[in-house]
């Protein structure tokens, strides 16, 4: 492969919240270092302030990152298109989504949507084709799918392609190359972002299930009253009248107690 670019972000630790790198993120850098291409690029966008986090990255192997720097708050799907427009790249590497931030997962498909590239998710395993009759910078991968299944593609002209958890683990950040490394910053033009300035911001913690524990009776029987998945009860209307309707979700809302 000759040009693969890597979008490098600063993570966040679940437990501590201090800033690191990303687990995806560094997983991509560690299937790009693999790939051994001929011009490597890893980019990162943000505020120049928290580069420490960057440096996990250079301990890698990277000699050099990209940083674009944008203010707090701005949106860095422009400039990295247009950083990535320059560098002409065959294959993009990130992570599933941010660790911090807004954390959609949509940053890929819009940075191929805007290189007029294909975007392949879940990849744990990329490389050159052996394909005799394959094209030119044609690339075999490997793509999780749910219960452990895998599913092998190949993937011709430029494509994004973002890293499953499963995929092989990133080496240890070496303290020396760390220090090393260089981080090139490169100004960028901001553009707001218009979701986050509107969103409050805090941190996330999972919601606690409700569940229904059954009074009385033997330990076996409060452990399945606690831990059966019962089906739902109620009538199926196909087709009904808009009165019809009505007078069920009324009786249904009655029957659970929301309605008096």
């Amino acid at each position: 492969m000759h040009n693969v670019a890597v979008l490098l972000s600063i993570g966040r630790h679940p437990v501590s919240g201090r800033a690191r790198r990303a687990a995806t993120d560094a997983q991509a850098l560690e299937m790009a270092l693999a790939l051994r291409p001929r011009r490597l690029t890893a980019i990162h966008a943000g505020p120049a302030t928290d580069t420490e986090a960057l440096r996990a990255y250079l301990g890698m192997g990277l000699e050099r990152l990209t940083l674009l720097t944008l203010p707090e708050g701005t949106d860095p799907i422009e400039p990295l298109i247009a950083h990535l427009r320059q560098f002409d790249p065959s294959v993009v590497l990130t992570g599933r989504q941010a660790e911090d931030g807004e954390g959609s997962g949509m940053l890929p498909y819009l940075i191929a949507r805007g290189l007029d590239a294909a975007v392949v998710p879940d990849v744990v395993r990329i490389g050159p084709t052996n394909a005799p009759d394959a094209m030119a910078g044609a690339a075999d991968l490997v793509q999780a799918l749910p219960r452990g299944q895998r599913r092998a593609l190949t993937a011709t002209g430029r494509f994004v392609a973002t890293i499953h958890p499963s995929a092989p683990p990133a080496r240890a950040s070496a303290f020396g190359p760390a220090r090393r490394g260089v981080i090139e910053p490169v100004a960028a033009q901001a553009t707001a972002d218009l979701f986050l300035s509107d969103c409050e911001h805090r941190p996330w913690r999972p919601k606690p299930k409700l569940m229904r524990v059954k009074r009385g009776g033997s330990a076996l029987d409060r452990l399945k009253a606690a831990t059966e998945s019962k089906s739902g009860k109620g009538q199926l209307l196909v087709n009904p009248t808009a009165e019809a309707g009505a007078l069920a979700i009324y009786d249904s809302l009655v029957e659970q107690g929301m309605l008096p």
